[in-house]
């Protein structure tokens, strides 16, 4: 599996997990809010901030349509609202530059491309919904650089075509398994899709995670997720339809070292590790004398046991090989059995 490459950052199985922490919309249209996640991002050490680019009326058409149950307001009025402007957007950039933060953004028109082209991002996140749009896929593969692909609302087909746009076209990709509901139920998150994926595509998989706390996030990078993405935000309280499913700083910093520790005890070997080696001595049992035995009578399970440490020289492991032996001299009671005093 080949990794890809993102600004300066490596994202592959080999590498450490690619957290991503999804500003959004949580800045409510905020250029304040907008930099104050970035510094939350800083702080926890994730490896990106991304946002999103929205041009309201390039992305839809003006409608009273309402997005199911994650708000009473409009998908329009929402959108509008929480629209950063050109300058903005340009602002932030600059600010995840001083403060050495990766800037991503996920676009939901062509012309949130070509914007965001004009900032020089190294990467494409690209949202589930734009999944099947073919010409908005292709405008980006166009732009030769780094794709993150999230897969909710979809079946297997649909990935597939998707996937081809850019393999075609020899573009770094990797895929994100996602579950558009918000909250996710954690039934409906089908980790196993991960290495699914994996097998499927040979790309690198993460998961953009939409369920509450950080629970099914460290479950994927068990499963073998190479990025995982939560959206973030000051406080849950605040308004807008993502805020409450969202991690918040302190949540956040517990997502990193989360992943951070998981990926670390991923190995799959089976061996006595050298720190192990100390443990082994007192946590192990020899073989001992549970009473008095006398010059050439033989050793039974009545008058041998297994004790703690292991320092003796005959191993628990070793217990029955040594019953129906004769003792070679008088041996007392609760003593570790030596080699030298078997016949």
């Amino acid at each position: 599996m080949k990794e890809i490459v993102i600004g300066r950052q490596k994202i592959g199985p080999a590498q450490p997990v690619f957290v991503i922490a999804e500003a959004g919309i949580n800045h409510n249209g905020s250029l304040t809010i907008a930099k104050k996640l970035v510094d939350v991002a800083k702080k926890s050490g994730v490896n990106c901030i991304k946002f999103q680019t929205h041009i309201t009326e390039k992305e839809m058409i003006k409608t009273t349509m309402k997005p199911g149950k994650i708000s009473k307001k409009s998908l329009w009025s929402i959108i509008k609202n929480c629209e950063l402007s050109k300058d903005d957007e340009f602002k932030i950039h600059q600010y995840c530059k001083k403060i050495k933060i990766l800037f991503l953004s996920t676009p939901f028109s062509i012309s949130a491309v070509d914007q965001l082209e004009k900032l020089g991002i190294p990467g494409y996140k690209i949202g589930s919904g734009e999944l099947t749009n073919v010409p908005f896929l292709e405008h980006i593969a166009k732009k030769r650089k780094p794709v993150i692909l999230s897969t909710g609302m979809s079946e297997m087909s649909e990935i597939k075509q998707a996937v081809k746009i850019f393999k075609r076209k020899k573009i770094p990709l990797a895929l994100l398994q996602t579950t558009s509901e918000y909250p996710a139920d954690y039934r409906d998150i089908n980790l196993g899709v991960i290495e699914k994926l994996e097998k499927t595509f040979n790309v690198p998989v993460g998961i953009s995670d939409h369920s509450l706390g950080i629970y099914t996030a460290l479950g994927a990078v068990a499963k073998g997720a190479c990025i995982v993405e939560k959206h973030i935000t000051l406080n849950k309280k605040m308004p807008g339809p993502d805020q409450k499913i969202s991690l918040e700083p302190n949540e956040l910093i517990e997502l990193v070292k989360g992943c951070k520790a998981v990926k670390l005890a991923l190995g799959n070997t089976k061996k006595i590790l050298p720190k192990e080696r100390p443990v082994l001595k007192f946590a192990r049992e020899c073989v001992v004398t549970s009473r008095k035995i006398s010059k050439g009578e033989f050793f039974s399970e009545e008058n041998l046991t297994t004790k703690r440490p292991s320092t003796g020289q005959i191993p628990a492991k070793d217990y029955y090989k040594i019953i129906g032996k004769k003792a070679k001299t008088n041996i007392p009671s609760n003593k570790q059995l030596s080699i030298g005093e078997i016949l």
